[in-house]
């Protein structure tokens, strides 16, 4: 079963809860939006320090640490296909734009042709309830947690 850990970035802007979601870069995200977004996450070895991955991911993906003392535990969730996603909260800011590391596939396919795309094309800051509708739906729960502890 595939564990990956992630890192919810929050503020409070005029009185709201905001959070930082990414989008997924690549061709298959291009055109997709609602329920397509997602914390900052990325997989885990067998083993691997939990938290640790997760400050890791939020470095390759968005350019920059996070400040991890800041930080509480939201626990787990299972998303379709049976990955599970281990969260952190932590309060901070990003003014972006992420600065994601690259993955390579054949694209087109069957083309036999090699393009580069960014992991995250995109950073925003939602309020809970935008997040709501354009995170990844099984991740809606860390919303929730969120929201029930600040």
């Amino acid at each position: 079963m595939k564990v990956s850990a992630g890192l919810l970035l929050y503020r409070r802007h005029a009185g709201n809860v905001e959070v930082l979601l990414v989008h997924p870069g690549g061709p298959f995200f291009a055109k997709r939006d609602a329920g397509f977004w997602t914390i900052p996450k990325g997989e885990a070895e067998p083993g691997e320090d939990l938290f640790e991955r997760a400050v890791i991911e939020f470095r390759e993906e968005l350019g920059v640490m996070p400040h991890p003392a800041h930080c509480m535990e939201l626990g787990s969730v299972k998303q379709k296909g049976g990955k599970i996603i281990h969260a952190w909260a932590c309060e901070g800011d990003f003014t972006g734009p992420p600065r994601s590391n690259s993955f390579e596939i054949e694209w087109p396919p069957r083309s036999g042709k090699k393009k580069e795309f960014p992991e995250i094309d995109k950073a925003e800051w939602f309020s809970l309830n935008a997040a709501s509708k354009k995170i990844n739906p099984a991740q809606v729960e860390f919303l929730e947690l969120l929201a029930s502890k600040v």
